[in-house]
């Protein structure tokens, strides 16, 4: 149910940042670090949108990654333990008082 909702969500997300676009269709001055161009503004709010997607995506993508190794690393360390507690249990010591 929540995918469906952000699924949602980005689909009218998507709709406004086009509609935005389409009406603002007037060229405008882009400066570069290395010069200067005239482009649609149509453009210049879709490719700011677009790599701003990327640039949230990579960072999920990577907080994704670093998350599933960090699970492996804890499952193994689990599995660790318990065979070290299963050995534990199958050679039970008996404490006796010594007098």
């Amino acid at each position: 149910m929540k995918f469906q909702w952000s699924m949602l969500l980005g689909i009218i997300f998507a709709l406004i940042v086009a509609v935005f676009a389409v009406i603002n269709v007037d060229p405008v001055s882009v400066n570069y670090l290395f010069g200067e161009g005239q482009w649609s503004l149509i453009l210049v709010i879709l490719i700011s949108v677009l790599l701003g997607g990327l640039i949230i995506g990579s960072a999920g993508i990577i907080r994704i990654y670093s998350l599933q190794r960090k699970i492996k690393t804890l499952e193994k360390e689990k599995r660790e333990l318990e065979q070290k507690n299963g050995s534990k249990k199958e050679n039970p010591k008996i404490l006796t008082d010594s007098k």
